[in-house]
């Protein structure tokens, strides 16, 4: 496998959350998130973990994107922090916050590295939450207002954005199970929050449209490569259902297929949160759709879980012993069939592979990681994308999950999935053998 197999214009690159590692929760103005309360509560965060400090990219994103460039790495993929924008949602303006970020897209061009923004990766303003969050209508004017300072104030020179991270991952774990922030679970807080997350995120790419028709804008979505665990009716019904909530519900709509309401139930009251004129503001032809996976899932039929009557299958419970330290099975194959699943549906745009990577239990030896495990996984991960390639796949880039070791939500920083390592204590970095394998394969030549 060779890089130039991909051509020159194929683009490379690492993704990061702005609460993952950024710190400075209360530097510069910026108001509470929905993560800052909800990593106070007692029991929510693995070990007791917050992001207070993280990897205090706040302070250091000088050195962090010096070191990319180290790296050869040309494209850069961060997210805004919406509580450091507009410290309640809404409202006044923090200027602070704007320089912030303004020193981070500064400093990336200076370096030859090209900005990508998300504007929203999970972590919602308190003041909003408050308010009812995604639950409440009233968020798609919030986020339009939010949108609208963030591309008049970075567009002059950020190119291409990506609206939202992951719908299902923030909706469904923060307003169904109530694992991520802001804990509330329940079909009657998921249903609103879905149908207000999916108009917001076309009232936000129209957004930028707007003021830089030019702009390239995608949203991403997770994917998960489904398997039932016999080939029986009862598995294959459950996986369906489970597929429809996992991988549909967010991507359809947005194609212009609608919500998958036919295939559970439950999802039928959808439409009672859909108004006269929504339908036409659901779907949007976006420049790019990014792609973020990591594994497949194996499903069952399951009275345990409501709606869905499905679960996924641990694959410790398989007989998988090959898994990550998120217990993800270790299958790169899986990249290749959601990249060929993507691609079979119509009026598809170009993809972008805008995450995947694998966490480890990484340890220093002497001054040095030796995380081949990543090192394999990434490079296998790659061979399966170009594979998907040379069958006509459009896809046009890729972005390692993640740059640097990071505060990984509910699980804390117990997974290290960077490329390069981060002692939490004094905040030293060390570039892994994943990370020296990356950097010569972005070498120039």
């Amino acid at each position: 496998m060779k890089r130039d197999l991909f051509g020159e214009d194929f683009i490379w690159g690492v993704s990061t959350a702005a609460y993952q590692i950024e710190g400075g929760h209360n530097m510069g103005g910026k108001g509470l998130s929905i993560w800052d309360v909800f990593s106070q509560k007692k029991g929510r965060i693995r070990n007791g973990h917050h992001a207070k400090v993280a990897c205090d990219f706040y302070n250091r994103y000088v050195e962090d994107i010096l070191l990319m460039k180290q790296l050869n790495i040309p494209h850069f993929r961060f997210s805004i922090a919406w509580a450091r924008i507009l410290p309640v949602g809404i409202g006044e303006v923090n200027q602070d916050g704007i320089d912030f970020y303004n020193g981070v897209i500064n400093t990336c061009i200076e370096q030859g590295i090209t900005p990508w923004v998300t504007l929203y990766h999970w972590d919602l303003p308190q003041a909003l939450e408050d308010r009812g969050g995604w639950t409440n209508r009233a968020i798609v004017d919030w986020f339009e207002e939010y949108v609208r300072i963030c591309v008049d104030s970075f567009g002059d020179r950020v190119k291409r954005w990506m609206v939202m991270n992951e719908p299902v991952a923030f909706v469904g774990a923060g307003y169904f199970f109530g694992k991520h922030a802001p804990g509330r679970w329940g079909l009657r807080y998921f249903l609103p929050a879905v149908h207000h997350a999916t108009l917001s995120m076309v009232r936000g790419a129209k957004v930028i449209k707007e003021r830089y028709p030019t702009a390239v804008v995608g949203t991403t979505f997770s994917h998960s490569v489904l398997e039932p665990i016999a080939l029986k009716t009862i598995h294959i019904q459950a996986l369906k259902r489970a597929d429809a909530v996992m991988n549909r519900l967010f991507l359809e709509p947005i194609l212009g297929m609608g919500y998958p309401v036919d295939a559970v139930k439950a999802l039928k009251n959808l439409r009672k949160y859909i108004l006269p004129g929504d339908e036409a503001n659901m779907r949007f032809d976006f420049d790019f759709i990014g792609l973020q996976t990591y594994t497949r899932e194996v499903i069952q039929f399951s009275m345990l879980m409501p709606y869905v009557w499905a679960n996924i299958v641990e694959p410790r419970k398989r007989g998988v012993k090959h898994t990550t330290a998120m217990d993800w099975e270790i299958y790169p194959p899986s990249i290749y069939q959601a990249l060929k699943r993507f691609q079979s549906y119509p009026n598809m745009p170009p993809i972008i592979i805008t995450e995947n990577g694998a966490a480890f239990t990484d340890e220093l030896s002497d001054n040095q990681v030796y995380d081949l495990e990543r090192k394999k996984y990434l490079q296998d991960h790659i061979q399966q994308v170009l594979r998907a390639k040379e069958e006509g796949v459009d896809v046009r880039g890729y972005f390692v999950w993640t740059f640097t070791d990071n505060f990984e939500w509910a699980e804390g920083y117990y997974p290290r999935f960077g490329l390069v390592y981060v002692d939490f204590e004094t905040q030293k970095r060390i570039v892994k053998e994943s990370g020296k394998w990356y950097s010569e394969w972005l070498r120039p030549r």
